[in-house]
């Protein structure tokens, strides 16, 4: 079990008493609902389990997202729903985390004094303990600037039995003078590669079949390590015969200047390694990206694209578009619509420049007015559903290997998985299926998914 050392509080785990609930509710993007699961392993050596039901929860955990203007707001407008909860059960508590407690600390207890635990991205190894002071009746806010020079492995509650999230970087030394993420998440900080292996390892071996690889900048893994490493070099050394139950390895997300041809000649070389890409170029404007502070022009990441389609031709690549960005011109803007029409990007996530504090851009002139951005978030949707809709249609009639993960939202009678490209697959199957590799037959497209046919005998 995992050892927690505390000074002055004792931790007792529920052996022999019923254990308490714990509800949480996250936002944002794979490393917060990463970051969930380690606070529910966390937890549980202190004697809590999950609930689905928040009115009978004992304490309620909001992991919050700060990517987006407005987080703050939905961030509060939960948590005065949450205040009713609190108060029609004495006793329970309520715990804020994640980037936007990152960023408030003590604001966020003087706006949303019932709040009993506030702490941030930094510190959540002391989650245990920070609930045993607030269970005492003492508020808490406890904020970390930085990670703790020596990363602590926590333990992890996996919400999901099939495929499994494991972070091996922190942080981003990037500085796109749009973004946050740097002073909520701190500067780059690479898991030792040993401690990687040995929680992919503990998956393998719990009957796991696929593992994505995280980090707000996951391609810049091993920089900061002696020795060096890169993630191409990761990926070799999980794509061992002691692994073997692993039969998939991703990785999202990473910037453009650090995939380098090792990353992807691993992709190629090695079999678990999916043919899938995540690359943002964020715009398709020279003079934007320079104002964004991305460090790479339109033809560098042309050159990006190319590396990868000349070594595995069937390579997804995928990326993230802002629009709306301030001074950005309707001809900036264009440039960014032509681009995915000339590299056509298996899916593009997009969204409306949004300002946030710390943020150079957030104070710039020529911000675009509301009504623009979201236009050209509309058009530049409608080109991208285009060209997903082109090349998902390019699969008709083909057989594609998913890794089934359980009940389609779009019928009862249908399953759904994922194709090494990460494509949504919905096909009609026996419950049997669930976390099993299959192998369908397409037989239709739209834009976002795929429907597929299963043939007897093709279960692999």
């Amino acid at each position: 079990s995992y050892a927690i050392c505390l000074s002055g509080v004792s931790l007792m785990t529920a052996t022999t008493t019923e254990k308490k609930k714990v509800f949480v509710e996250t936002f944002g993007c794979q490393m917060n609902k990463s970051d969930s699961e380690h606070m529910l392993g966390l937890l549980d050596e202190i004697g809590y389990e999950p609930t689905p039901d928040i009115k009978g929860a004992d304490l309620m955990i909001l992991n919050t997202c700060a990517i987006r203007e407005g987080a703050e707001d939905k961030v509060y407008s939960y948590l005065g729903a949450w205040r009713g909860y609190k108060e029609a059960r004495p006793g329970s508590l309520i715990a804020v985390g994640g980037c936007v407690a990152q960023d408030a600390g003590e604001a966020m207890r003087k706006r949303a004094p019932y709040v009993d635990l506030v702490f941030g991205t930094h510190n959540l190894h002391r989650l245990p303990e920070l609930v045993m002071k607030a269970s005492s009746g003492e508020p808490v806010v406890e904020i970390y600037q930085e990670l703790p020079e020596d990363l602590p492995e926590t333990p992890v509650h996996r919400l999901n039995d099939i495929s499994a999230w494991v972070s091996i970087i922190y942080g981003c030394d990037y500085n796109c003078t749009y973004c946050i993420v740097p002073y909520v998440r701190g500067r780059e900080k690479s898991r030792s590669p040993q401690s990687i292996f040995e929680e992919v390892k503990s998956l393998a071996e719990s009957g796991y079949k696929e593992v994505t690889l995280l980090g707000q900048n996951v391609t810049a893994y091993g920089h900061d390590l002696e020795p060096k490493l890169h993630l191409g070099d990761l990926l070799r050394q999980l794509a061992v015969p002691e692994l073997e139950a692993i039969k998939r390895l991703r990785f999202v997300t990473g910037h453009p200047r650090d995939l380098n041809v090792e990353i992807i000649d691993a992709v190629r070389d090695l079999p678990q390694a999916c043919e899938y890409f995540h690359i943002p170029i964020q715009a398709g404007d020279e003079r934007t990206l320079r104002r964004m502070a991305r460090g790479y022009n339109v033809d560098f990441y042309r050159r990006k694209v190319d590396e990868i389609r000349s070594r595995i031709p069937d390579a997804a690549i995928t990326t993230d578009l802002i629009v709306g960005f301030p001074g950005e011109s309707e001809e900036e803007f264009m440039n960014t619509v032509r681009l995915v029409e000339e590299i056509c990007f298996d899916v593009a996530n997009t969204a409306a420049y949004s300002p946030r504090q710390h943020t150079p851009s957030a104070n710039w002139d020529g911000q675009v007015p509301e009504a623009e951005k979201y236009e050209r978030l509309r058009y530049l949707n409608t080109v991208v559903g285009d060209v997903s809709h082109r090349l998902n249609k390019r699969l008709l009639g083909r057989k594609v290997e998913i890794l089934v993960e359980g009940r389609s939202d779009r019928g009862m009678n249908r399953l759904m998985g994922r194709t090494r490209t990460n494509k949504i697959v919905n096909f009609e199957g026996p419950d049997a299926l669930i976390g099993q590799l299959v192998d369908v037959e397409v037989t239709a497209a739209n834009p976002w998914a795929l429907r597929g046919a299963l043939k007897v005998g093709l279960t692999v």
